[in-house]
């Protein structure tokens, strides 16, 4: 007899893992205990030396499907004369143990709630061991229900012989529930006053969507503003009520049947939407004719794609029964601000939005807003990391210093490496308000304690007025600052697995540059911590700096004033009244706010205005989703020239006169301007195809929001594979500025290094 001790670290806690070990341990006749531990799971068993491999073999083999074993330790010892298997207590010590994601609502606990015999029929807030709130719900480490904010309600007896049994589903489900002992609903007024409760309260909110009216509704991780998706009155209200005038609204729909019949979908597009993450997922629309469903052309706008996801909490699945209808279900908030998670705090900032506020008493620890993904190449590129996904961590093949990063200031995340794991947060947002950075302290606080972090270094970006590097430079840690395109670089790295050297391609709107000037067109010789620029786009002024990222026309001014002598004549008429353009022009020839930049960005905004796609803007990115959605089905390879201008020792410059003399000329002539459009996104390819073959690195990293673009990222594929190349994309962690503190994390250990 011997005495196997198992030391199990990753996704193992919330997932069924003990009472797995239980009866697997039942199974095999062995003797022993398990408990969930700050760093995972630990088991020992006594038991013939045979027997207990098969258990370590079946262990692996069987363990359920929501969890995710990073690293097993295993070591034989004497036998302790253990007379029985138990479920220990949890035990304390350094906190390593992953946090699961908040997990969409299982088969059987659907099931559940639309059978009439049942005792959680209808009840919106059922869940079991392989589904339901995690990260959302959880204060401390490890996952039992004392750390939760279910340990105000105390449970039932039926709920605790369930808790309490291994051979049961929920046993230690930590938001173990029933209508007797658990959270309920309130519908309120928007003046707080409670019209209804429990069931009836669900039931008299679905009446008041289907009336037109907008709800906000407290869900998993936050508030929701939910109207009906058919109705034009209903969203034009939602759009003037929350100051939105064009970006898309997300469609919640009841069944993935009822999605096909709106939306093209592939077959991993539905095995995404339905996963236990059950993101928004990004998806072609249908034509109109193939489909009897009413959807506002309002939702989407000039957008040949619906952001769409399935009901993924029984409150959800409950509500869209009822209406059996798509609905816009968008994050509750105002304009950059972050989603309500209080029902108090909601009533206050969404009383001009909502007509009523469906709520509950379940307190929300964090707010976690809804990932965003789309299907690439056949597989998922997640463009907002947060519910489902965060904050499961990366694993890096080095181990180092425990370093804290604060990442930007648009799309704002945090991120934390402990050991080989780099943890990043949820989705944060824009840090323009005081909501806004109140969050962002809210998750610094709460990932220092479900942690009990106690960072080396803290690393953040090099802009000297982004308010995430100025808290990290008022903090005591050592810090590390990072350059934004350079952390864009090595976030894909980490995303991807992938070591240097490598040639790293940094694409997006604007960071700060070491050099004093506005960067985000960026090619990067990168050799462990050692970062070399060898090429950038060639630069233009920016009248007015930072309003021109709202403003294309006035990157199209700026790049034209480089190539002629009268740059308004070669932008459609009235771009600018007379007054406006002369006092651009006085701002670049004087250099008075109009910084030089070389962003690829603002190149694709100020052909966007050039072609008279948009001048102004209302969300980040919208010109230039603009342009890459004007090529639609057309097809060509044709492109503009490329030209590459070599210095002996300073950085290539891809210059873009060639190109843009041809999309004049092109427009002059009128030629389709999805078609100049293709041409351009063309040649930006090749520019990139160019560069590698002057860098001589096989590996080719892609980072930032630019690489969001599917048929420039495509192209750019398709020529760096046919000519030998090896890229590397994001796939886990998002290419835009979600991406970035982890690749501070990523940069500074590696910088750190080699010091």
């Amino acid at each position: 007899m011997q005495r196997l001790r198992l030391e199990i670290s990753g996704a193992v806690q919330g997932v069924g893992f003990r009472p797995f070990v239980y009866r697997l341990a039942h199974r095999y006749g062995l003797a022993g205990w398990v408990s969930n531990t700050s760093k995972g799971v630990v088991v020992e068993v006594d038991g013939d030396p045979e027997i207990l491999a098969k258990f370590a073999e079946a262990l692996l083999k069987e363990k359920p499907s929501l969890s995710i074993v990073q690293n097993i330790r295993s070591k034989y010892l004497l036998a302790a004369g253990y007379s029985s298997f138990k479920i220990l207590k949890s035990t304390g010590g350094k906190r390593e143990a992953f946090i699961l994601p908040d997990l969409a609502t299982c088969l059987e606990c659907s099931l559940e709630i639309l059978d009439p015999e049942n005792r959680r029929y209808r009840y919106p807030f059922t869940n079991c061991t392989n589904c339901g709130p995690r990260y959302s719900i959880i204060n401390a480490i490890p996952y039992d229900r004392p750390s939760t904010t279910m340990s105000r309600f105390r449970m039932c007896n039926k709920c605790r012989n369930e808790y309490e049994d291994p051979y049961d589903r929920r046993f230690h489900a930590q938001p173990n529930a029933c209508p007797e002992c658990g959270p309920h609903l309130e519908l309120w007024d928007s003046s707080g006053v409670t019209l209804a409760k429990r069931d009836d309260a669900l039931r008299r909110a679905s009446d008041e969507i289907l009336e037109g009216k907008i709800l906000a509704v407290k869900g998993l991780g936050g508030f929701h503003l939910i109207t009906l998706a058919s109705s034009d009155e209903a969203v034009r209200t939602l759009r003037s009520r929350k100051g939105r005038k064009m970006k898309p609204f997300t469609l919640m729909s009841p069944s993935i049947s009822q999605v096909s019949e709106f939306c093209m979908l592939s077959s991993e597009e539905r095995e995404s939407l339905q996963s236990p993450r059950s993101p928004i997922v990004l998806l072609k629309k249908r034509d109109k004719q193939n489909s009897s469903l009413i959807i506002s052309e309002l939702v989407s706008p000039s957008n040949p794609e619906f952001g769409v996801m399935l009901p993924y909490t029984p409150l959800h699945i409950l509500l869209m029964m009822e209406i059996g209808e798509p609905v816009i279900a968008t994050s509750g908030n105002l304009s950059d601000e972050p989603i309500c998670t209080d029902e108090i705090d909601a009533l206050h900032r969404l009383k001009d939005i909502a007509d009523y506020f469906l709520v509950h008493n379940r307190p929300i620890a964090r707010h976690v807003d809804d990932s965003i993904v789309r299907i690439f190449k056949e597989r998922e590129m997640v463009l907002r990391r947060a519910r489902g996904y965060a904050p499961l961590p990366l694993s890096m093949d080095l181990e180092a210093e425990s370093v804290f990063a604060t990442g930007g200031h648009l799309k704002n995340t945090l991120a934390l490496s402990i050991g080989r794991n780099v943890f990043t947060s949820q989705h944060i947002g824009d840090l323009e308000t005081t909501q806004a950075l109140r969050a962002f302290d809210d998750v610094w606080n709460s990932i220092e304690t479900l942690y009990n972090a106690h960072p080396d270094i803290i690393a953040y970006d090099m802009h000297p007025d982004y308010i995430s590097s100025a808290r990290a430079r008022e903090s005591q840690i050592r810090g590390i600052p990072v350059q934004h395109h350079i952390a864009h670089v090595y976030s894909c790295m980490l995303d991807s697995g992938v070591r240097p050297p490598l040639l790293g391609v940094s694409w997006d709107g604007t960071g700060y540059g070491t050099d004093g000037t506005v960067w985000g067109g960026e090619f990067f010789h990168i050799t462990g911590g050692t970062v070399k620029r060898i090429a950038h786009l060639r630069r233009f002024p920016l009248p007015g700096g930072d309003r021109a990222a709202a403003e294309p026309r006035r990157s199209a001014l700026g790049l034209l004033s480089e190539l002629y002598d009268d740059p308004v004549k070669h932008l459609p008429p009235d771009t600018f009244s007379r007054e406006e353009s002369d006092a651009m022009q006085k701002m670049i020839s004087s250099k008075l706010n109009s910084p030089l930049t070389s962003s690829a960005g603002r190149l694709f905004d100020a052909v966007a205005s050039i072609l008279d796609i948009h001048q102004t803007t209302e969300f980040e990115g919208q010109a230039a989703m603009a342009l890459e959605h004007a090529i639609g089905n057309r097809e060509t390879r044709e492109s503009y020239p490329v030209e590459i201008i070599e210095h002996p020792c300073e950085p290539m410059v891809i210059d873009w006169a060639p190109l843009i003399e041809g999309v004049i000329m092109d427009a002059s002539e009128g030629v389709d301007r999805g078609i100049i459009s293709a041409k351009f996104h063309n040649t930006m390819a090749e520019g990139i195809a160019a560069v590698a073959d002057r860098a001589g690195e096989r590996k080719v990293a892609l980072s930032g929001g630019c690489f969001q673009n599917v048929y420039l990222l495509q192209r750019v594929l398709d020529i760096l594979e046919n000519n030998g190349y090896e890229p590397f994309i994001h796939r886990s962690l998002p290419p835009n500025d979600g991406g970035i503190a982890p690749g501070q994390v990523m940069a500074a250990l590696l910088i750190n290094s080699e010091k």
